[in-house]
């Protein structure tokens, strides 16, 4: 079925919710899928958007990834370890959760913090950094086990979250508009096909209009000539690199806090707000020390914290029967794990591929999540917080080296206590 076709659904649905979601370690609410039950209930839609969500995460960020590590003059070696790791382990990571938890938990990395480690970089060792991202680590896990960042998130106003998720969302959605203008060779034959097999309900029965458009992109990019390979890889496979953490003071007052509440509240309570938004009553303790555990050991190898993808898990659940979509977070980790392996041949294939090319691409996947979030995020209560977090979270706002999204959640929060409190009690 078409995912323009599915019913719409809602949170309240009893069949997802979490057994004995009040204690601090959240247990499945529905046994183990087998394999059979697996293999029954994937489909064309969930592979699809787990393809989209792969490609989505596999572009624009490792983009970050790439800037960060040549600001800090990073090896080819590191910078090869560290895609390896947030691929191929948080690809691991969201194989066991989605499967454990019968739900698309996809897991990624944080790209705040990759900005913010972009310019660390600039007088920090590469050892300090990750000496900082061991003890990230170590302090989400310890968070997630006082069983207490669930209850902080469910008392966050969703339409507050989802007015910070729309202002993080609203980037991509322009860089749509200004592909355009850019490089109108290769963005409009992807919008034209877009819109054409949106607007048809036969032709999307055949071909998801995601899929058209990237089918479409590629070949404008063939015609036009937009495609420039560079050198060649020694070797296609990715070598994790073991690297000897360094621990110093001024690295861990720098990084380690603004890390762990871009972890926990901006990029998990994204992720979240986007997976309740659709039904599915995420595990917020549970994920929270998977995050710290992960993180972990991605920077033994040199990779960056683990979170909880809010635009990864928005295309997961952008289409199907919710209780099946567990099978695009499956199918997302298996690509991720696939891309890690391949890490040195996968930055290649994306660095030939013009900008606008993966701008249009990205945005117009999260077309609809970005028209749900609004949808959720001024529909009835705390519109005017919501609106103040919004313009908070679009803004350049960086205060103690935190970024906009986490003090447009501060503002719009505030301003909903002092002027909306009586939407609090309902």
């Amino acid at each position: 079925m078409p995912a323009s076709e599915c019913p719409a659904t809602t949170v309240d649905d009893p069949a997802h919710d979490l057994l004995d979601a009040d204690r601090a370690v959240e247990r499945p609410g529905r046994p183990l899928a087998t394999p059979r039950k697996v293999w029954h209930d994937v489909g064309t839609p969930y592979l699809v958007n787990g393809l989209i969500g792969l490609i989505f995460s596999a572009s624009g960020p490792v983009a970050i990834i790439l800037a960060a590590g040549s600001a800090g003059h990073l090896s080819t070696a590191e910078l090869t370890s560290w895609i390896f790791g947030v691929f191929v382990l948080n690809g691991i990571l969201t194989l066991v959760a989605s499967w454990v938890y019968r739900m698309p938990l996809a897991f990624a990395w944080t790209i705040p913090g990759t900005v913010l480690v972009g310019s660390s970089l600039q007088h920090l060792s590469w050892g300090e950094v990750l000496g900082a991202f061991l003890v990230t680590g170590g302090l989400i896990a310890l968070v997630g086990a006082t069983g207490r960042v669930r209850q902080v998130m469910s008392a966050l106003p969703t339409p507050i979250v989802m007015a910070m998720v729309a202002g993080v969302f609203l980037q991509f959605g322009v860089d749509v508009v200004d592909s355009v203008g850019a490089n109108p060779a290769v963005s409009l034959p992807i919008i034209v096909v877009f819109f054409v097999l949106l607007g048809s309900a036969t032709l999307r029965r055949w071909v998801p209009p995601i899929i058209g458009a990237f089918i479409a992109g590629g070949i404008a990019v063939a015609i036009s000539g937009g495609f420039h390979l560079g050198e060649t890889a020694t070797s296609p496979i990715a070598a994790p690199a073991f690297q000897a953490p360094e621990f110093s003071l001024r690295a861990i007052f720098e990084l380690v806090v603004p890390l762990a509440i871009t972890v926990i509240v901006v990029q998990n309570g994204q992720g979240v707000a986007v997976l309740r938004s659709a039904g599915h009553r995420a595990p917020v303790n549970v994920l929270t020390v998977a995050c710290g555990i992960w993180s972990m050991a991605a920077a033994s190898i040199g990779a960056i914290s683990t979170c909880l993808a809010g635009p990864t898990n928005a295309l997961l659940v952008a289409g199907g029967a919710r209780q099946r979509q567990y099978t695009a977070g499956l199918t997302f980790g298996v690509l991720a794990v696939l891309v890690g392996v391949f890490a040195p041949v996968f930055v290649e294939l994306m660095l030939a591929m013009p900008a606008a090319f993966i701008a249009t691409i990205g945005g117009l996947a999260l077309l609809g999540a970005l028209q749900n979030a609004f949808r959720a995020a001024f529909e009835a209560r705390f519109t005017l917080g919501a609106l103040v977090t919004f313009l908070v979270s679009i803004s350049d706002l960086s205060v103690l080296n935190i970024g906009a999204p986490f003090w447009g959640l501060v503002a719009g929060v505030l301003v909903s206590w002092i002027v909306e409190r009586r939407d609090f009690a309902r």
